[in-house]
């Protein structure tokens, strides 16, 4: 019988204001990096007032890592320095690969509901500086399965019981799932025993019965120890929670603003080409 994960940490994060005045939670960040790695940072939105976010992130830099952003509920303008641009609306993602080096923005709308959450990818040292790439997910192109025991699965990426999710990550491979749950459900999957397993809690609330039953509610992520199996039984109002796994790089981390690299020295030269207008290859 597999062991199954146990809870590690329980973080709810801090409300901050990020771009041009976007109210978010940052729920995990750069001093978690050791904890969480691969991942380097998820925000998280919920907001029935437009106030809180239409100021959106004007034209800013990445280089180092992946951003991946998905919208349960909103819409979300974009353009980037390789020429794309177009919208996140309800149930898409948008996956994009800084790599060596991108200009982008992100521009939310007024929306009944803005609910997503933005997760930071780190590249592998060895890819830091691949070429930038940017992938388009729509609604449709993510698979739901839905499964006898009351719960529903959409494969963002990765693989879930032998059906491939919508994106297949190049350089870091995270199974990403988003898993709602019909009142008083369980649901179980099995785990490649040594990855980083995390979730986020967007609704209703969860018990973990190989941590003693323990409740946690919505609004939080959850880090869980090693192991080959988890399972998490909603309460009697359901839940929703993504669920991120990936293999730890185990390499070190120099974080400077939207960049992340392995070193100051190369983070020195990132800002540098910044000013010298060098940044974009």
């Amino acid at each position: 019988m597999k062991e199954e994960r146990k809870i590690l940490r329980i973080v709810s994060g801090a409300r901050t204001v990020d771009g041009a005045g976007v109210s978010l939670v940052r729920v995990f960040g750069n001093r978690d990096t050791a904890d969480f790695d691969p991942f380097l940072m998820l925000d998280a939105f919920d907001s029935t007032d437009p106030l809180d976010y239409i100021k959106g992130f004007p034209w800013h830099p990445h280089r180092g890592i992946e951003t991946i952003t998905y919208l349960v509920k909103g819409k979300i303008e974009h353009g980037d320095s390789l020429g794309n641009n177009g919208e996140i609306i309800d149930g898409g993602c948008q996956w994009m690969t800084a790599g060596s080096g991108i200009i982008h923005q992100e521009m939310p709308k007024a929306s009944k509901r803005m609910l997503g959450a933005q997760i930071w990818l780190n590249l592998p040292a060895k890819d830091k500086m691949t070429k930038p790439k940017y992938n388009d997910i729509l609604d449709n192109d993510i698979p739901a399965i839905e499964e006898e025991c009351g719960a529903t699965v959409r494969v963002i990426s990765g693989e879930y019981r032998g059906t491939r999710g919508a994106m297949q990550g190049e350089h870091v491979k995270p199974d990403y799932l988003d898993v709602e749950l019909k009142p008083v459900a369980e649901w179980s999957i099995d785990t490649k025993e040594t990855d980083t397993l995390f979730i986020y809690i967007f609704d209703g609330a969860l018990r973990f019965a190989a941590s003693g039953g323990e409740l946690i509610k919505e609004k939080n992520a959850v880090l869980f120890d090693k192991g080959g199996a988890f399972t998490a039984k909603a309460e009697s109002g359901g839940a929703r929670f993504l669920l991120l796994a990936a293999k730890p790089l185990k390499e070190p981390v120099a974080w400077g603003g939207p960049i992340v690299m392995n070193t100051k020295e190369e983070l020195a030269l990132a800002f540098r080409e910044l000013d010298e207008n060098k940044f974009i290859k």
